[in-house]
């Protein structure tokens, strides 16, 4: 069957809708519990969305991290595992597989994303070469690196994180950017260039084919180190193979081949890239893979584990696979599309163009009175809790660390994410989230800020917990029981 054959599949009555390419043959209970108890459980859990227990949650829209939807394959692979401790079965099938998918001569296996981030800022970032350059940084990638004494640099276009736009490739460098940090930084200091797939904090906007190739060549040229995060490559692809015309009719394994093949090293998270719970990095540079090889069985495990269990290695395996199925990579970006749509039919300020994750609202257009340092997108965050029992995931200045005085380092962008894993969602659970939220943003001039209660000094939105300022939930919890008399 052709790969382009794309499942947006036309509807006569005219509906744009997405269409569902599995059947669901497993459910699980969710709960919609009132707003009257979701006060009560956002408050004792410090208005942290990432404390709130999953029973509490009706929709978890936090992460598309280990949560995606599974296939009956993958199910099925599970069974085959081999649990020994060295020389296991399942990892030389795991290794297969992404020798194959990528093209590259060695794997590391690692529990995930952030373990490779960690042996990677371990082997390259020191006082000599403290800079890393990256289209736009990632939390835990970030911290990795400051830890070390390092300094990231984003040469990210300035159009990038304006919210409405036409841009098809948001994450392509700014090549210009790009040679002014290396000239100021000095060359030798550089430790790696970093491309991210699908740039997380920006909306999940995707890099081009064409950004990867200039990128590529500039570091060949000037000796510097290429290291791409492919976490996000499955919905990054999507949008290669749909937006960029050249690539309409490349096989998705081509196009994936090529991206490996520009890349010096290569590191995944296997939570969002083969929808399993692990990682690992890939390379076929023999020095950077006995350098990083030495802080596996440190950090992670022996070489044929990594820290994984062995029955998600061979979910990750065929996971992996079905990343070059055009039908499975395209449910979460026209998902994503949808939750857009229906919101912006509301009123709601979303990111566009539309891209993979999650559809991200703006919160500095949505609650314009609550300024940066009252933590608009947390705020707002908790407040669609409040009104829908949807859980989503602040991506502003929460999410940064403190400047070395104190200070906030204020975000670009004040986005709330609404992750939609793949496969997981039905279109009336899409509505019912945009209905909610379309409410709320008609009584948006309630919402007010968020102040630390208990402040971690490290990825603080992780366990940081915070406090309303002011009785604006209890207010709002009220109004909404009003006009919703069932409290749901």
């Amino acid at each position: 069957m052709s790969e382009n054959i794309y499942t947006r599949v036309e509807f006569f009555s005219g509906e744009n809708v997405p269409l569902e390419m599995h059947k669901a043959r497993m459910v699980q209970r969710i709960n919609l519990i009132p707003a009257e108890d979701r006060l009560e459980v956002l408050t004792r859990t410090g208005n942290n969305t990432f404390l709130l227990p999953n029973r509490d949650v009706f929709l978890d829209m936090l992460t598309d991290s280990g949560v995606n939807a599974m296939s009956e394959a993958q199910y099925a692979a599970m069974l085959m595992a081999d649990d020994s401790y060295a020389g296991s079965e399942t990892f030389y099938r795991l290794e297969n597989v992404i020798k194959k998918f990528f093209g590259t001569e060695y794997y590391l296996p690692a529990h995930q994303g952030r373990a490779c981030e960690n042996i990677l800022a371990g082997v390259f970032v020191d006082s000599k070469t403290p800079n890393v350059i990256t289209n736009y940084h990632f939390t835990t990638t970030k911290a990795h690196i400051m830890l070390r004494g390092g300094t990231v640099h984003e040469a990210l276009s300035d159009a990038a994180t304006a919210v409405q736009s036409d841009l098809p490739f948001k994450g392509d460098y700014d090549m210009a950017k790009f040679d002014d940090f290396v000239k100021k930084l000095g060359r030798e200091t550089v430790a790696f260039v970093r491309i991210e797939a699908g740039t997380n904090l920006i909306g999940g906007q995707p890099v081009s084919l064409a950004s990867m190739r200039e990128v590529s060549a500039y570091c060949r040229k000037n000796g510097l180190l290429l290291v791409f995060d492919a976490s996000l490559l499955a919905d990054n692809l999507y949008f290669i193979k749909v937006r960029e015309k050249e690539c309409h009719d490349r096989p998705l394994a081509d196009i994936v081949k090529e991206i490996a093949s520009l890349m010096d090293v290569i590191y995944f998270s296997g939570r969002k890239l083969g929808c399993a719970r692990g990682g690992g990095i890939c390379t076929s540079n023999r020095e950077a893979y006995l350098k990083m090889r030495d802080l596996v069985p440190l950090y992670e495990g022996f070489l044929t584990y990594g820290g994984m269990s062995v029955r998600e290695m061979e979910a990750m395996a065929v996971g992996i696979t079905e990343t070059l199925d055009i039908h499975t990579i395209s449910q979460t970006p026209l998902f994503v599309e949808a939750l857009g749509l229906e919101l912006q039919s509301k009123g709601v300020p979303v990111v566009t163009p539309f891209g993979g994750l999650g559809c991200h609202v703006d919160a500095m257009s949505f609650v314009p009175q609550v300024p940066q340092e009252q933590y608009p997108a947390a705020a707002l965050c908790s407040a669609i809790y409040l009104v829908s029992g949807c859980r989503g995931m602040e991506r502003g200045t929460l999410s940064e660390s403190r400047n070395p005085d104190g200070s906030e380092h204020l975000s670009n962008m004040e986005l709330v994410r609404l992750a939609v894993p793949k496969r997981v969602f039905t279109h009336s659970q899409i509505k019912f989230a945009a209905d909610r939220i379309g409410w709320l943003h008609k009584h948006r001039e309630m919402i007010g800020g968020l102040t630390f209660e208990e402040e971690p000094a490290t990825l603080r939105f992780f366990l940081g917990r915070l406090k309303p300022i002011g009785d604006w939930q209890r207010k709002l919890v009220d109004l909404y029981k009003k006009e919703m008399p069932s409290g749901l």
